[in-house]
């Protein structure tokens, strides 16, 4: 199986440009993952993200997690367990509304962090969002403006910490699903790995690796490119030793944005009427009862609620 996709932004500089291109539409097309490196944000300011992350959990969230894991029995179990993740979790919102001044337990020095941090992954999403509108012939900017909505697209975090898990076989990191949103970046740890990717119907680590960010394409830019990028399912494995850091951002759209094949690319293909089209909001109310199971009965599911009175997208 060839190498996960590991791709240098700086050489969209230079002369190396549209092999660079190349790499990231075969990423998209067959992978729907790949990581990127040199990619703006100083592995300094990295640094002190992962710092102030790691910090934050051993004093806010640490005690909490074990006190959970020890009221449900974890620690013994015998069985398989289908319904639980084994991670700790808080989210904060950036856009359309930021909610860092309001989430509790936080230093001050962690909120300014993560503010700058979202702005410069911010930057970096739509930076890619326009390398994509690039490699698939559509107009700078139509992604963005795909995601818009009536108040620009929605933005978060979802900070996540993975202890060391006494029965990784039976308790599942996070376990197997697609994305429901647009665009994802991810700041994993470099050092405890995890994540896998399922690929030709095997399991792939997605690698550790330091200053990295994985991107991944989620559901909504499936609809948008009709099919021709896919998200994937990935998962997390729990491990037996380390705590596993990861702040997975999601650049999705508005919630009224209206999402559709791109016109553009549905003149290209034969079978025309492969995606749905519908309210960010409503395919969001759904993929919260069905998560963890495929996502092609909920675009069928969009499909067979689909309103013809839909207006275009909505732009700026």
């Amino acid at each position: 199986m060839a190498s996960f996709p590991i791709i240098n932004l700086e050489k969209l500089n230079g002369e190396e440009r549209a092999a660079t291109m190349e790499r990231i539409n075969d990423a998209c097309q067959n992978w729907g993952f790949f990581e990127v490196v040199h990619h703006g944000i100083s592995p300094e300011f990295m640094d002190t993200v992962e710092r102030l992350t790691k910090e934050h959990y051993k004093k806010c969230m640490e005690q909490r997690f074990k006190e959970m894991v020890a009221s449900k029995g974890l620690e013994a179990v015998q069985s398989e367990i289908n319904d639980l993740d084994w991670e700790s979790t808080f989210f904060l919102r950036h856009l359309p509304v930021s909610n860092i001044a309001e989430v509790p337990d936080l230093e001050d020095e962690y909120r300014k962090t993560m503010k700058e941090f979202a702005a410069q992954l911010e930057k970096l999403a739509e930076h890619l969002l326009d390398l994509l509108c690039e490699n698939l012939g559509l107009e700078k900017g139509y992604l963005k403006k795909a995601f818009h909505g009536s108040k620009g697209p929605t933005f978060g975090t979802k900070v996540s910490n993975y202890p060391p898990c006494p029965q990784p076989d039976l308790i599942k990191g996070l376990r197997a699903h697609t994305d429901a949103g647009g665009i994802i970046l991810l700041f994993q740890d470099d050092k405890v790995s995890g994540l896998q990717l399922l690929k030709d119907g095997e399991w792939v680590d997605v690698p550790p690796m330091r200053h990295s960010i994985v991107i991944n394409i989620g559901d909504q830019l499936e609809v948008i490119t009709n099919g021709k990028y896919k998200s994937v399912l990935h998962r997390v494995v729990a491990q037996t030793d380390g705590n596993r850091m990861s702040l997975a951002s999601f650049y999705n759209p508005g919630s009224d944005a209206v999402i559709y094949p791109a016109p553009e690319l549905v003149k290209k293909e034969e079978n025309k009427d492969l995606y749905p089209k519908f309210v960010f909001e409503d395919y969001m109310k759904l993929y919260a009862g069905l998560k963890f199971q495929a996502k092609e009965p909920r675009f069928e599911a969009m499909k067979a609620m689909e309103n013809t009175n839909l207006g275009p997208i909505a732009t700026v």
